[in-house]
């Protein structure tokens, strides 16, 4: 279970960027919906200590965010919505390795590790290509694999599909609605959100909606529509 209780985040500034945030997240997979710039990615960016908070605490299955920040960070996986800001090494077997190594993992372990990682994805093919050959949808993958092959309980996931053509999109699709992680997923994609178990609703730094994603997704619609 995820936990935010009186969470505000602040930047050095004071610009305020969420404001008293209080939520629990306990279904197998959620989406954090709402207009750009509402704080959705800030509150996504929380559950592994990507952010801290300025005020209030996070917890993960009963972890503290802020005093266990790397046990958090083994627990929860993180997925960035661009993926070239993941993608370091030249091939996609090689980066997928390198999350492995970074944990201690010997060389030859990693990469048949992350070897097989690629190929529950469909990329074995690919594995000693160039990534920046690979297309979009592609790149989204091999990053989705650097953070899968550590095995983490959670995977935070922001924007998927956003970028993504149609076979592409329904390729990442695929693969997360198959995955045993519980799923946080932020998303402008509302089909996508409907066929989640909640969702959470972001608007203006503060959460204004939780529930059933349709009825989530209904609400935000409407609000939009009412602007």
């Amino acid at each position: 279970m995820i936990a935010c209780r009186n969470v505000g985040v602040r930047t050095d500034e004071g610009v305020e960027l969420l404001r008293d945030v209080t939520l629990t997240i306990d279904h197998a997979r959620t989406a954090i919906i709402g207009a750009n710039g509402s704080g959705k990615t800030t509150l996504a960016r929380l559950f592994n200590g990507l952010t801290r908070p300025s005020s209030g605490a996070v917890t993960v299955d009963g972890l503290d965010v802020a005093s266990n920040r790397r046990e958090v960070q083994c627990h929860v996986g993180f997925v960035f919505a661009n993926a070239d800001h993941q993608l370091v090494y030249p091939t996609p077997l090689e980066d997928v390795a390198l999350s492995l190594r970074a944990r201690g993992v010997a060389s030859g372990e990693a990469q048949e590790r992350a070897r097989a990682q690629l190929e529950t994805v469909g990329l074995a093919h690919k594995a000693d290509q160039g990534i920046h050959t690979l297309s979009g949808g592609e790149k989204h993958l091999v990053a989705l694999c650097a953070v899968l092959v550590l095995e983490p309980q959670w995977l935070v996931i922001d924007e998927p599909t956003t970028t993504l053509d149609l076979i592409n999109r329904r390729r990442v699709i695929d693969v997360l609605t198959g995955l045993p992680q519980r799923l946080v997923v932020v998303s402008h994609d509302l089909d996508l959100v409907r066929t989640m178990d909640a969702a959470v609703l972001v608007d203006a730094a503060t959460v204004t909606a939780t529930g059933a994603s349709g009825a989530v997704v209904d609400r935000y619609l409407a609000a939009m529509d009412a602007r």
